[in-house]
């Protein structure tokens, strides 16, 4: 590197000192790109990473306690920050790394920026195997990192200190590339972490990356302003993209000039206030009543920031329009295709801001809104009557999630994941503002509910987090409260014990499977637990209650819907992370809405129930459509 100024660092040095350096920028607003990095030390990066960071105090280091639970946290910071700034996670070698593979697959999914940084085997190989290496025979470049290649957006190994010059550009080229972003993955070498290299200075000069908002083809544009005009049941249905290209306030202008519906899938939910006049609600599997049956007779479907999952689709059985076609506004080429759309590939608020130009004063017919607007009564009514429920003896799910939407914090952001909480929070949850509503449902991962929450409160320290969780996932990942309370982010978790998997009960029920293996309960005649027995069983001596207590949180246990009301405001005087326990009905749910879900039935079955259900999932499945696109829709 004849002429250069160079610095001599080493790998891992030079990694968190480029790293410090990265800002972007979208419409003229700059900030930082990485708040710091959560990481667990192990001999794979103690040495390496943890020296980095342990001598570059102005980026923050995070200490959590389980390295799946830190990448739901940094994924759920990026999505409250719109993507526009994230964490990096480091891990040691072995199980610690191969613990953050389920956290790369949910932000993958997710299109949510993360940067995991694992240690790895040796790269000079002489003392191999070491400790906690996965040997391969037939391959001496093979570790257990290789895992994160099919769930990450991009995947490099440095072998040597000098590949960080052409692997951190390539690595944030996709981490800010809002079409290509979600798990970037370096498997760093413990050795390579810790060897020194000199390196060129203008490496380490600040990096501005432009987030730009891409147009799309205006020819594209013009046909879809026709196909709109001539639609007589248009629908928008509205995806994560329009919260992420923060095309909210852009959407709701187009909204009210033209009178399209809005349908709003999980990620898109708080695309428009709950009360806007083109507000449907939920669509598709976990859909309401009004935006399911304007889905079934659309003729015109303008998907914005959606990837069409089955849920949003429900299965492909929502769209039952003969002639029903599809316009695409999406970031992602790869998005904007699908369902055989007219695709507009570009940022969904520029999108949409031009589309609203080229429609001039076109407006669907009165009929039509008037049906809208009766609908969208009918499923105010329809919440109002699940909100008023008083089960006894135990409350029911539906009327606590009322409870927590109308006698809880507005302004709060509620966070949920996993289980029947998410198909009921879709329909039922009233969003005032588009952070209000944050479900992470790509990957539905159970256990990512409280250590989401604490990544939304860091990003978000001025609103309040309330994390709904039900006993299944709690138990499963619920240690970041500790984290936390140690880092002083104060957390409201609503707890609701449904004494098993609420949700795959549910399921499992209405397969005719009596709820097999989904029960907390001791099992009788050698059985597992199922509902074969009804109340006539022993519960498990467990107390989640007593659990959170022992974690550091505040306690308030409820009996009844009245204490757990009085519990959510005593909970606003709290300063620390405070868990709100109740025990709710594991049986009674929120009714489905004209919304189904493709879950195959076994084809031959010794349970009568089983076969039953088998004939109603062949009638369901054959509605079930492709979309191919082209002239004739």
């Amino acid at each position: 590197m004849s002429g250069q100024r160079t610095v001599r660092l080493t790998m891992a040095q030079t990694l968190i000192t480029y790293l410090r350096q990265q800002w972007v920028e979208r419409d003229g607003i700059e900030g930082r790109f990485f708040a710091g990095c959560f990481g667990i030390f192990g001999h794979g990066n103690i040495a390496g990473i943890g020296q980095a960071l342990g001598q570059t105090p102005d980026f923050r280091y995070y200490q959590t306690r389980n390295e799946q639970a830190m990448v739901h946290t940094a994924i759920a910071y990026a999505k409250t920050k719109r993507r526009l700034q994230t964490f990096a996670c480091t891990s040691s070698i072995g199980p610690g790394a191969t613990n953050m593979i389920t956290g790369a697959a949910t932000a993958t999914i997710n299109r949510l920026p993360v940067l995991l940084l694992p240690g790895d085997i040796f790269a000079r190989r002489n003392v191999a195997p070491v400790l906690q290496q996965v040997e391969c025979e037939g391959s001496q470049d093979f570790s257990a990192n290789d895992c994160f290649r099919p769930v990450s957006r991009y995947w490099d190994r440095i072998n040597r200190p000098d590949q960080l010059l052409t692997a951190l550009p390539a690595a944030l080229r996709v981490l800010t590339d809002p079409a290509a972003t979600g798990a970037v993955t370096l498997a760093l070498p413990q050795d390579v972490q810790t060897e020194a290299f000199d390196y060129p200075a203008h490496f380490f000069a600040r990096r501005l990356w432009r987030i730009g908002r891409p147009r799309a083809d205006r020819a594209a544009l013009e046909q879809a302003a026709a196909w709109i005009r001539a639609s007589q049941r248009p629908l928008i249905v509205a995806g994560g993209g329009v919260l992420y290209s923060e095309a909210t306030e852009a959407l709701g202008r187009f909204v009210e000039r033209v009178g399209i519906p809005v349908g709003e899938t999980m990620a898109g939910k708080g695309s428009l206030r709950y009360d806007h006049p083109a507000n449907l609600g939920a669509i598709g599997a976990t859909g309401t009543l009004a935006a399911n049956r304007i889905a079934r007779d659309a003729d015109l479907i303008i998907g914005i920031g959606t990837r069409y999952s089955d849920f949003t689709t429900a299965s492909q059985t929502a769209f039952r329009h003969p002639e029903a076609r599809f316009i695409n506004i999406n970031i992602a080429a790869f998005d904007s295709a699908k369902q055989g759309a007219l695709a507009l590939t570009g940022d969904a608020r520029a999108t949409i801001e031009e589309l609203v130009t080229l429609l001039d004063r076109h407006r669907v017919a009165d009929e039509y809104r008037a049906e809208i607007a009766r609908l969208r009564d009918e499923w105010e009514a329809e919440v109002e009557r699940i909100y008023a429920i008083r089960n006894t003896p135990l409350p029911s799910q539906g009327e606590l999630i009322g409870a927590v939407n109308e006698r809880g914090d507005h302004e709060a952001i509620m966070v949920c994941a996993a289980g029947s909480l998410p198909g009921d929070l879709h329909k039922l949850w009233r969003t005032r503002h588009p952070q209000q509503y944050h479900l992470e449902y790509g990957n539905s991962c159970m256990g990512y509910e409280i250590a989401g929450g604490l990544g939304i409160k860091m990003a978000a320290p001025e609103r309040e987090v309330y994390v709904m969780v039900g006993d299944g996932s709690y138990l499963m990942l619920s240690a970041e409260i500790i984290t936390a309370i140690q880092e002083g982010f104060k957390l409201t978790i609503i707890l609701l014990d449904n004494d098993g998997y609420k949700s795959i009960g549910a399921l499992s029920r209405s397969l005719g499977q009596d709820g097999f293996g989904t029960r907390y309960v001791y099992p009788q005649e050698g059985v597992l637990p199922d509902d074969r027995h009804g109340d006539d069983v022993e519960r498990l001596p467990v107390d989640l209650a007593a659990n959170a207590r022992s974690l550091g949180a505040h306690v308030i246990e409820c009996r009844g819907y009245d204490e757990f009301v009085a519990a959510l405001g005593t909970a606003k005087t709290i300063e620390r992370t405070t868990v709100i326990y109740i025990r709710n009905d594991r049986l009674v749910g929120v009714p489905g809405y004209e919304g189904w879900w493709d879950v195959p039935v076994a084809e031959v079955s010794a349970q009568p129930a089983v076969a039953a259900v088998r004939a109603e999932w062949e009638t369901q499945r054959a509605k079930e459509r492709h979309f191919f696109g082209g002239e004739e829709g």
